[in-house]
């Protein structure tokens, strides 16, 4: 298949503006290109939006019939006509053929036909009432083709979307002009978006927080979501076993995760003023200290990964804030300085380990969080501060120029062909909000940013609880495409609960 056109094609822009970019990545690491225009990013305009589709039949000829109806419907006299009443967006090379629907496999590592996966869950977010393919095999659709598959299913857990099957004779766009209400999909986004941020955090709270098998951040984020929520009785309940010292809160062989995870003890410290919760967090902070008493090169089992300013700068921070000692405050600075020389790229970004330059989404959400929770500690006349300050706004602009046009960030931050990561999203959301309600970044600058990955935030959290693509777990990789290739979870998540609970608690001003 002839390399797409696209780009080029819209380059003189007509009435609506037509933003360029991508919704996946072929297994040949070729970016699927796309064309969505500013009006399709609000899901409550008035116009009927239309996605057109080329390349699922393998032909070069699908590809161009859609470029051409794009530089028609956006460039032309003619096409000027239903601008007013119609959006048209455009994938136009799938990157694949073959009737595949609905895909099967982890998304987005199948090793056949990723590209489907793309496709799907990506129709499913951008929710079009009407998606059309163009083909040069007209005849009866077989059961696993897209267009059979989108009117009955629900990509990405969103709903239904219409869809029909044209060839690309001359002319065949402007017969299918004509007004259509929302699709399914559309109206379930539009559902998600009429809550308030109180409501999104109280959905999430009836699937997330509510259990601490073990004091990692996973749960304990989640807990203390709730917590910020009023429920601190029940949070007692579920931390009651390490409180009164019938189950420790740190294993035998402890992780990053098991530190950042005791953070919960620090805000129960802080609202009940408890010395027991003091005792807590302090033992994990202790462990930048060798037995001796002297700060160790870093905080232990960082692995070399950016995640460790997050599992281990903010429980140092606090523990100095809880005792009043010191060296918790000298331990956090010495254990950034170390996680910054490993991965902080010239650019400003982190990648996720020396293994690879890959800026992973959560490699630097972890970062963003980290700080801003560190930065809430740290004493104002503490010399450290400024440095610290220093980073957080450096990694702060970083990362700023890179939220993709829906919001979100991706899970490869600088690489607009990788997914859209919820995690990711809701971890720098947070960060950035944090930093303008504190006064350490411009709100004229950033606020709009923060409005919108909020906005992306929940379209993707279903009201009960399901989430779009969050990352699983992932350890130091090797590649880049080792990056675009970690599954997406799709339903239930406590990973991406926790954060999406962390973000709307902030949204609600629960703090």
């Amino acid at each position: 298949m002839r390399p797409l056109l696209l780009l080029a094609l819209l380059a003189p822009l007509g009435a609506q503006e037509v933003i360029r970019s991508a919704i996946g990545v072929t297994r040949s690491g070729r970016p699927i290109a796309s064309a969505i225009t500013a009006g399709d990013l609000d899901f409550h305009v008035k116009k009927t939006r239309i996605l057109l589709v080329g390349g699922l039949d393998g032909s070069a000829e699908s590809v161009k019939a859609v470029e051409q109806a794009v530089e028609w419907f956006h460039n032309s006299r003619d096409g000027g006509r239903f601008r007013g009443q119609f959006l048209v967006s455009a994938v136009p090379d799938a990157g694949f053929s073959g009737p595949v629907f609905p895909p099967t496999g982890d998304a987005y590592a199948a090793t056949s036909h990723p590209e489907a996966m793309y496709l799907w869950r990506w129709i499913g977010m951008h929710a079009p009432d009407l998606v059309v393919e163009v083909s040069t095999r007209i005849g009866e659709p077989d059961a696993r083709d897209l267009i059979s598959q989108l009117p009955r299913g629900a990509p990405s857990g969103t709903g239904p979307v219409p869809a029909v099957r044209v060839p690309p004779t001359p002319g065949w766009l402007r017969p299918l002009l004509q007004p259509r209400p929302p699709s399914a999909a559309r109206r379930e986004i539009q559902r998600r978006l009429a809550r308030s941020p109180a409501e999104v955090a109280r959905q999430l709270a009836v699937h997330y927080g509510h259990q601490l098998d073990e004091v990692a951040y996973i749960p304990a984020v989640a807990v203390l979501g709730r917590l910020r929520l009023g429920e601190l009785a029940d949070v007692e309940r579920i931390v009651a076993p390490y409180f009164i010292g019938t189950k420790p809160s740190m294993p035998v062989k402890p992780t990053g995760s098991h530190f950042s995870g005791h953070l919960l003890f620090g805000e129960l410290a802080r609202i009940t003023g408890k010395p027991r919760y003091v005792e807590l967090a302090r033992a994990a902070a202790d462990f930048g200290f060798d037995e001796r008493g002297n700060m160790r090169e870093a905080m232990p089992f960082h692995s070399e990964m950016s995640d460790a300013v997050f599992m281990g700068c903010p429980i140092l921070a606090q523990a100095g804030r809880l005792t009043g000692e010191a060296k918790y405050y000298d331990m956090l600075l010495r254990h950034l300085r170390f996680m910054l020389k490993l991965n902080l790229r010239p650019d400003g970004l982190h990648r996720h380990s020396p293994l690879d330059e890959a800026a992973w989404g959560r490699g630097n959400g972890f970062p963003a969080l980290g700080l801003a929770l560190s930065l809430g500690e740290l004493p104002k006349d503490h010399a450290s501060r400024p440095e610290i300050l220093a980073a957080f706004r450096a990694h702060m602009a970083a990362v700023l120029p890179h939220q993709d046009p829906t919001g979100a960030w991706r899970q490869v931050i600088d690489r607009p062909e990788s997914y859209r990561e919820l995690t990711a999203t809701a971890m720098i959301a947070y960060a950035m909000s944090r930093g303008i309600r504190e006064g350490w970044l411009e709100r004229a600058r950033y606020q709009r940013a923060v409005d919108r990955a909020w906005y992306a935030v929940k379209t993707r959290v279903a009201t009960d609880g399901s989430l779009v693509d969050v990352c699983t777990g992932t350890g130091k990789q090797k590649s880049l495409r080792d990056y675009y290739d970690r599954t997406a979870i799709l339903g239930l998540d406590p990973r991406g609960g926790a954060m999406a609970l962390l973000i709307a608690t902030e949204m609600a001003g629960l703090r």
